[in-house]
């Protein structure tokens, strides 16, 4: 990752770290529902605090609406971060002026402290060079471990790195290698499984992947849009028609530059969506017309496995089928599976990314068998678009 600046180059020995991570977590009852976000930064913080750095965490929580607002304080996930990184950590009031000043002040070499939310101030997500500089009164160095917010150039994601000597942490190092080795210099065959329930969610990802893979697997709701601009029928299948000529240009562009575009031989059908209904598994040109498509087939999921063989490197977002109901989640399942086993024998880079594909290789059980598996959700996607990340480009050496 020598293109970016890391930890391995900062300096932070009795310095001032502002640190920016994401602690926008699930909560359920006013409690922590789900703290991965906090275990993915803990290892930047306890090396921070461990070299004599003064660990400074910015964040956002929730979307408060230009002010203060109790629900959305930071207060209440100082205890998870606490207890996440084995270490006493303290809290300020606001996130600049007085009783960031004050707090900031009053830190000892090693000590961590979260500040309160930076939206709680307008001139955050408007990236205010005002705001900004409140904010770099704080610090020394700025460090950003938030991949998931790298696609936002907000104050505390973009606009820091300009003042401050500006470093990736652990995290968002890993987030960047993963994704570089992915689509920025693979190796190949590189495959990508692209599912989901809709084309036009997802056009910008298909457009670019089909310039840069070798075969592109689409499955989920995309794939019946698929099908409907080669003139089959999807019975009652959830579909995008108006987006057929959409869908022949994509298939146009993966003709021309030698990507294949591998869609199900065979699908699984039911008379409606919902745990328990009579499902049957058809050929993909025999849907009957009161049927509506929820997965594809075993000889589907075959095709997928082979493709993952052939890979070298995959990268996946989205599910094969509407993997949240049972039995509907079997295609899902077995390739995701196939692909953390053929991952953990060697020779194949996985990386997987989007809210809905981690739960579904959660659901399969596969999720800690890929090579890695971002949390980033909007920057993961805007990434598979082929944008460059405000945070991520201010952290290039």
């Amino acid at each position: 990752m020598s293109a970016f600046r890391t930890l391995d180059s900062a300096d932070v020995k009795g310095k001032r770290v502002l640190c920016r991570v994401d602690l926008n977590l699930p909560m359920a009852d006013g409690k922590v529902a789900d703290d991965t976000r906090v275990r993915a930064v803990a290892p930047t913080i306890r090396e921070i605090a461990d070299k004599g750095g003064k660990v400074i965490l910015l964040a956002h929580f929730g979307r408060p609406k230009g002010g203060p607002e109790e629900k959305y304080s930071l207060r209440q996930i100082v205890p998870t971060v606490s207890a996440v990184v084995g270490r006493a950590v303290a809290f300020a009031e606001d996130c600049i002026g007085p009783k960031a000043e004050a707090a900031v002040a009053a830190m000892k070499d090693g000590d961590i402290l979260v500040l309160e939310n930076t939206r709680f101030h307008k001139g955050e997500e408007k990236n205010d060079p005002e705001f900004t500089a409140a904010l770099a009164r704080l610090g020394d160095v700025y460090v950003n471990d938030a991949f998931s917010a790298a696609h936002r150039a907000h104050a505390s994601t973009e606009g820091l790195a300009h003042r401050l000597p500006a470093y990736a942490g652990r995290s968002m190092q890993a987030e960047i290698e993963a994704l570089e080795g992915a689509l920025g210099s693979p190796k190949r065959p590189l495959v990508a499984v692209i599912g989901g329930a809709k084309v036009s969610s997802k056009i910008d990802i298909l457009e670019n992947l089909t310039a840069k893979v070798d075969a592109l697997v689409i499955g989920g709701g995309m794939a019946n849009t698929f099908l409907v601009a080669k003139g089959t029928a999807v019975g009652r299948s959830l579909a995008e028609p108006d987006l057929a000529d959409t869908v022949r240009r994509i298939v146009a562009a993966a003709d021309k530059a030698g990507c294949a575009i591998v869609l199900p031989h065979d699908v699984v059908v039911a008379p409606e969506f919902k745990a328990g209904a009579p499902a049957t598994t058809v050929p993909v040109d025999a849907v009957p017309a009161d049927q509506m498509i929820l997965d594809v087939g075993p000889r589907s999921v075959a095709a997928v496995d082979q493709w993952i063989d052939k890979a070298a490197t995959l990268v996946w977002n989205g599910p094969l089928g509407a993997f949240e109901v049972p039995p509907f989640d079997k295609a899902t399942v077995e390739a995701a599976r196939h692909a953390a086993e053929r991952t953990k024998k060697g020779g194949l880079l996985s990386v997987a990314g989007g809210g809905e594909t981690v739960a579904a290789l959660k659901h399969a059980g596969a999720a800690d068998g890929f090579s890695f598996v971002s949390t980033a959700g909007g920057a993961f996607l805007e990434w598979l678009e082929g944008k460059a990340l405000p945070g991520v480009e201010v952290l290039r050496a």
